[in-house]
């Protein structure tokens, strides 16, 4: 123990030195371990934070499945009137029980692209000044944020893991089967590109409230056109002609219907490919349009009082 100790004593010098060194010579990597130890922080605090939900994670989880047995009446009503009146059991290229496996892939996809109250919040947090803290504390705001929804995401899967697992293990009869290794990457991979495009697309919009004072109904406005055009009401391939030529153009159907499709086989090859890579482009796009709408909107701000 005290050959230990002595030579505890005689590297602490050395270590001293070395950490000048470093500190001296390479301050990129300072910077970068100051800000991995924040990110870390936020997100441990922001996952004990969530943790006190976990219940109404699960009730909420459950009651999300609810409407399934709807769509499941809805549906079967409406192919068997198809068959009935023109001898089709498909619509769009979409049988019966692709339709329904189809309704529960998109609600896998929303629980990963939705961001409730994300847009109002930080347009709300612009307007009650509550964002003057991120102006006055070395915290970038969008990567609080982001950390906050990783953390409420993280929580939310795997306190509804066991409703999921539930629901598809009743409903795995309207399953083809599992897709090939190649295809269920592919599918994981737009997944998590839904998360960040739907993350900073509306945290794009909330930004709107450094100059315009109230924006609740432009978020109406939005939430009614992500929740059909996104694919979350309907499969896109029922569109007809060039409103389903426009609806592709939009990042919407990235949010929903491109995972979904992805795997239930329907956007394969070079399609799948070029998809993924326009998926990628479009979060990219809302990236940068955050940052630019953060860094001018910033300058626009002004606050008042305490």
């Amino acid at each position: 123990m005290i050959h230990a100790g002595i030579l505890i004593c005689r590297l602490e010098p050395i270590i001293a030195r070395h950490s000048l060194f470093i500190i001296d010579h390479f301050p990129m990597l300072t910077s970068l371990r100051t800000r991995t130890s924040t990110w870390w922080t936020i997100l441990r605090i922001a996952l004990q934070e969530r943790l006190v939900y976990r219940g109404d994670f699960a009730l909420s989880t459950l009651m999300r499945f609810l409407p399934i047995i709807t769509q499941i009446f809805l549906w079967q009503a409406i192919f068997s009137a198809v068959q009935a009146g023109r001898g089709e059991e498909r619509i769009a290229g979409y049988s019966y029980h692709n339709m329904i496996a189809y309704y529960l892939l998109t609600t896998v996809s929303r629980a990963f692209s939705s961001m409730p109250q994300l847009a109002s919040g930080t347009a709300r947090d612009i307007r009650d000044g509550t964002i003057k803290k991120f102006l006055i504390q070395p915290i970038d705001m969008l990567t609080f944020l982001l950390l906050t929804r990783v953390a409420h995401k993280l929580v939310y899967y795997v306190v509804a893991a066991a409703p999921f697992a539930l629901v598809f293990y009743l409903c795995r009869g309207f399953f083809p089967g599992w897709p090939e290794p190649a295809v269920m990457s592919a599918y994981l991979l737009s997944l998590v590109m839904a998360f960040l495009l739907g993350y900073f697309l509306e945290v794009t919009l909330g930004m709107i409230g450094f100059w315009w004072l109230e924006v609740s109904s432009l978020f109406f406005v939005y939430m009614l056109m992500n929740f059909f055009f996104s694919g979350h009401m309907f499969p896109l391939d029922l569109l007809p002609g060039i409103w389903g030529q426009l609806v592709r153009l939009l990042p919407l159907q990235y949010l929903a219907y491109f995972p979904a499709a992805v795997f239930l086989g329907k956007i394969t090859g070079p399609e799948l490919t070029a998809g993924l890579w326009i998926q990628f482009a479009w979060v990219v796009f809302f990236i940068l349009a955050a940052r630019v709408a953060f860094h001018y909107g910033v300058r626009h701000y002004s606050g008042f009082g305490g």
